[in-house]
């Protein structure tokens, strides 16, 4: 005789047939808690020359503490160095959990946040995902319009500080990985737009410099850069000796460890090996704290004085050699103490001659820091502009205070 156990269990399983397949266990949600150099996810496979830039390589749902409900991923794809060597990307895509309510589908922005520093427990993927993270308001804000935001790890591996093509293209392969990342549900027709200020305004220069010959494919209905180090050896001189000399120690780092074949370290002395040694793993706060007033003729042996090797690294990876095809927003602070002004008015330039529309906006007051604030507002009308409205932009040179629009 069958038990009443076994006919309940038989009715279950056709109950389940009828219903169809059962759906896949989600996988958990992470928790982030070990920095990148420890974590197997930023290990790149060992078939990573093979595949295509931008594929997707991993991909993993993490909690966030962002004052905005999102589902948040950290997504790895294969990406490019400085020399065209394959290496693991990473990018932290962010989408807002409410229904996009605006025209066409969600739009998204490659935010690029100035990391500016030498180690990857610095890396963005994981200051989002540990809550830690050491600016990017900007982030909430777009969020909170319902874009979809990325935030790429631009340094790579090797957390290498104003290298330009290797941030060029880390950011248009993330921008590739993420629409080909299904869970995010971005694709084909998502509008994108990039933003950047200080180290991530270098970085999305470049992106916007590469993109026509690097990633045809992608479009882009605009950029937003401010308080953009274009040419590096005018910057670099600048902050040589001064308060902000630690950007200089960090480039030393970084150029050692993506440009060997330049021999930086042949130029230091026993000082300038120490100084750059004690400096291979730090945030960029802590580079400036720990090297104020440090000088480049302090540290680099007699007979290299007239050595022009790293002028001529920081040379191939200045901006303004090529047009990018979308438009900009360039501003800046007439004051900024770090990166002089007209440097940026010299790429903006040599932008137009190639046939970039740009529009500037150039404060009379205001340090470094503070623009990235005061003008953020203005950064993101532009990007809404550009996503949600389109048309056409104008060239144009608006000098208006603060508050006063663009």
């Amino acid at each position: 005789m069958i038990s009443r156990l076994a006919v309940a269990s038989a009715l279950a399983v056709a109950a389940a047939a009828a219903a169809g397949p059962v759906a896949a266990e989600q996988p958990p949600v992470v928790t982030v808690s070990v920095v990148p150099d420890q974590d197997p996810f930023y290990t790149p496979p060992p078939d990573l020359d093979s595949r295509g830039n931008g594929q997707v390589v991993a991909g993993r749902e993490i909690s966030t503490t962002l004052p905005v409900p999102v589902r948040a991923w950290q997504v790895s794809y294969r990406t490019n160095d400085s020399h065209g060597n394959a290496e693991l990307g990473v990018t932290t895509l962010l989408v807002p959990t409410a229904p996009w309510t605006g025209p066409g589908s969600r739009p998204a922005v490659s935010e690029q946040i100035p990391e500016d520093s030498t180690g990857t427990r610095c890396a963005p993927s994981y200051g989002i995902g540990t809550g830690t993270l050491q600016s990017g308001d900007q982030i909430a804000t777009m969020l909170a319009e319902g874009w979809a935001v990325a935030v790429p790890d631009f340094e790579g591996p090797k957390s290498a500080f104003l290298t330009g093509p290797q941030s060029g293209h880390a950011i248009l392969d993330g921008v590739r990985a993420a629409g080909g990342f299904t869970p995010a549900g971005l694709g084909p027709d998502t509008r994108w737009a990039l933003d950047g200020y200080s180290g991530g305004a270098a970085a999305t220069g470049w992106a916007a410099e590469l993109q026509p010959t690097y990633a045809p494919e992608l479009a882009f209905a605009g950029a937003a850069i401010g308080g953009v180090p274009a040419s590096l050896p005018t910057v670099m001189a600048n902050v040589d000796g001064g308060m902000f000399s630690g950007f200089l120690v960090g480039v030393l780092v970084s150029y050692q460890r993506e440009f060997p074949e330049a021999r930086i370290d042949e130029l230091l002395n026993e000082r300038g090996r120490a100084d750059t040694a004690a400096a291979a793993d730090l945030c960029v706060i802590e580079l400036l704290i720990r090297y104020p007033f440090w000088r480049l003729a302090a540290a680099t042996a007699d007979r290299y004085r007239d050595d022009t090797r790293l002028t001529e690294a920081l040379q191939r990876n200045s901006l303004g050699a090529h047009a990018p095809a979308m438009p900009i927003l360039n501003y800046q602070s007439d004051a900024d103490e770090v990166v002089p002004v007209a440097q940026a008015d010299d790429l903006v330039a040599a932008w137009r001659r190639g046939g970039t529309t740009v529009v500037t906006i150039r404060d009379p007051q205001g340090e470094h820091a503070q623009e990235a604030s005061q003008r953020q507002a203005t950064a993101q009308q532009f990007l809404r502009e550009r996503l949600t409205v389109g048309g056409p932009v104008v060239d144009a040179d608006l000098n208006r205070p603060v508050g006063q629009g663009q």
